[in-house]
């Protein structure tokens, strides 16, 4: 990245920052003004453009209050129902947080403001780490899924796979990636992985970062090169890629690349055979400066794992987005992952915060963070005040509360329900800073009792802490509500990893059940009330094998999830996933009595 554009990106983010209230209006202003007058918002303004106006009539809504309006649009309406500016495609949301893929209108406008984000974003990064366009290649693990066609002729795919194939992101791929394009859009996963590690293995000394946009596709990247390790030097040794490997387009790439390099694969091997594989990733890639992947919320699970893999390389966290909207930044990319916030960008969407109506759990220390080597735990219990009932703007939400983010976009969102609870953590200027706590709709629930995401998240870090000093590390989790009998119960699917030289290759049956107690002690009133009065049965651990976590990515990739997108899901709605959970469990373990 140029001087100029690294001095212009931190320069811009002084401003958005500082004048924040002012860039939230004018851009409400400017929504307004274009689409006041559509099919959806006509219903509330009758055509006026008053900012008071707005927040008293257009209601706050969820996806199913728009989907009749994008669904005319995917069929072939024109999308001045909803907003005045053509829509170009929609992101297809993963389906994995909430159940059902979504369907989100995309603009050439929305395009514009990620290339800001992106200046925005690259301008922290290099404050931090240097200019790595100049240093070197970044070894990412990236995935495009195919594109669906709507029946208007608009596409619909996922956010990383527009990305991916974008005429900007192909014409930059050659230098700044060593993901060959052919790699990227190879839709055989498997084959696209093996493809993507060996060009990552081959120009090893080039590479300046690694990762993938989440926690998750990285440590399932090392868990891949662990089984083909010794396939990958064989075909660097002999310059001859694995029969296997049948698409044609990853063959070409190999071939343009690819030659036998003996002394390349000695190298690689003389590191993979060493046990154990503690910092692999930095032996492998000597010149890295860090290790990208979103690890906050859902993601933290795996942040202790990949620390291990990592060697002490920084887990960078670098941005909150989803596919409704470009939200924040991460101005302090070398914190620790259970201290990350994001600094909202003002200029990307109108933002409002609606005060949750329950008790805000967090640590403030390590929030949902697995494995702690402390035990500093500062918990903040916060409850919202009867009176904060209508939603605030971004300049008037309070350090420590916790709010829903509602959002209103270009691109014919208005005051959208995302799903994602966040505490206000502080301000950077007159901008906000939060906390990801928990996806809002991700729930247990059996009789009265509700566990949220965050409630599910600390009764795992609690319970799992007794099995530290065996040795044995949690590597996944997931969960559901089992009311097949009555009454019902709490079924937890824990996968855990043997740590390296741990003599211990049982799990002690008498821990396992204090787990189950641990658990049930940790979480929140209602459910302790409900299993005392026999309103919910004890609740159960199963430990499945390894590679199990593995087995459920592939599942929803299989479904249309994007690989580069995908985030395990706290609680389990799918009959088919939890076949497969059920299908490898090897030992189960019950709480054998009420919580305290």
């Amino acid at each position: 990245m140029a001087r100029n554009q690294y001095e212009d990106g931190l320069r811009m983010m002084e401003e958005l920052t500082t004048n924040a209230q002012q860039i939230q209006q004018q851009l409400l202003g400017e929504i307004l003004k274009k689409n006041a007058e559509s099919e959806y918002l006509s219903r509330f303004l009758h055509g006026q453009t008053d900012l008071r106006l707005f927040k008293k009539n257009v209601p706050i809504v969820t996806y199913e209050d728009l989907k009749p309006y994008i669904d005319r649009i995917a069929n072939g309406e024109p999308s001045d129902i909803l907003l005045v500016e053509p829509v170009t495609e929609f992101f297809r949301s993963s389906g994995t947080s909430g159940g059902q893929p979504k369907f989100i209108p995309v603009t050439a406008e929305f395009a514009k403001k990620g290339e800001i984000f992106s200046t925005l974003y690259r301008s922290v990064i290099t404050k931090h780490f240097g200019d790595l366009d100049r240093a070197g290649k970044r070894m990412e693990l990236m995935f495009a899924k195919p594109d669906n066609e709507t029946p208007s002729g608009l596409k619909a795919r996922s956010a990383s796979s527009s990305l991916f194939r974008s005429s900007r992101f192909r014409t930059i791929l050659p230098k700044l990636y060593t993901s060959p394009f052919e790699t990227i859009i190879c839709f055989d996963a498997k084959q696209s992985m093996y493809c993507q590690l060996l060009f990552g293995l081959i120009q090893r000394d080039d590479v300046i970062a690694v990762g993938s946009m989440f926690a998750s596709t990285m440590l399932r990247g090392v868990k891949f090169l662990e089984d083909y390790w010794k396939e990958l030097c064989s075909n660097i040794r002999t310059g001859q890629i694995s029969d296997w490997i049948t698409d044609s387009g990853c063959r070409n790439a190999a071939s343009l690349i690819l030659r036998p390099n003996p002394e390349l694969a000695d190298s690689i091997e003389n590191i993979c055979i060493c046990k154990p594989w503690e910092g692999i990733i930095r032996k492998l890639w000597p010149k890295a400066k860090y290790v990208r992947g979103i690890s906050t919320g859902v993601m933290s699970q795996y942040t202790e794992e990949l620390e291990f893999y990592g060697g002490g390389l920084p887990l960078v966290s670098g941005s909150y987005v989803c596919s409704e909207a470009i939200c924040g930044i991460n101005l302090e990319p070398l914190s620790k992952p259970s201290d990350v916030f994001y600094t909202i960008i003002p200029n990307m969407a109108y933002f409002e915060f609606l005060p949750v109506k329950k008790d805000c759990i967090t640590n403030s220390q390590d929030q949902v963070q697995f494995n702690s080597v402390s035990d500093r735990r500062e918990s903040t219990e916060m409850k919202s005040n009867n009176e904060d009932t209508e939603p605030v703007e971004l300049v008037s939400v309070k350090p420590g509360q916790c709010y829903e983010l509602i959002v209103t976009t270009s691109t014919g969102l208005y005051r959208y329900r995302v799903g994602d609870i966040l505490r206000v953590v502080g301000f950077y200027n007159n901008t906000p800073q939060f906390q990801f706590v928990e996806r809002q709709n991700v729930i247990l629930s059996i009789d009265m009792d509700k566990t949220s995401e965050a409630d599910l998240s600390k009764a795992v870090t609690e319970a799992k802490a007794l099995l530290d000093p065996l040795g044995f590390i949690l590597t996944g989790y997931t969960s559901y509500g089992d009311t097949s009998s009555t009454p019902g119960h709490y079924v937890l699917f824990w996968e855990l990893k043997v740590t390296e030289g741990n003599n211990i290759k049982e799990l002690d049956t008498k821990i396992m059940v204090e787990c189950c107690s641990r658990m049930e002690e940790s979480l929140n009133y209602t459910y302790k009330i409900h299993r005392k009065g026999n309103a919910i049965a004890a609740l159960e651990i199963r430990v499945v094998k390894q590679g199990t976590f593995v087995a459920l990515m592939d599942y929803y990739v299989s479904q249309g999830a994007s690989l580069s997108q995908y985030k395990a899901p706290s609680c389990i709605k799918s009959k088919e996933a939890l076949k497969i959970l059920d299908s490898r469990v090897v030992g189960k373990f019950f709480s054998p009595k009420p919580p305290v």
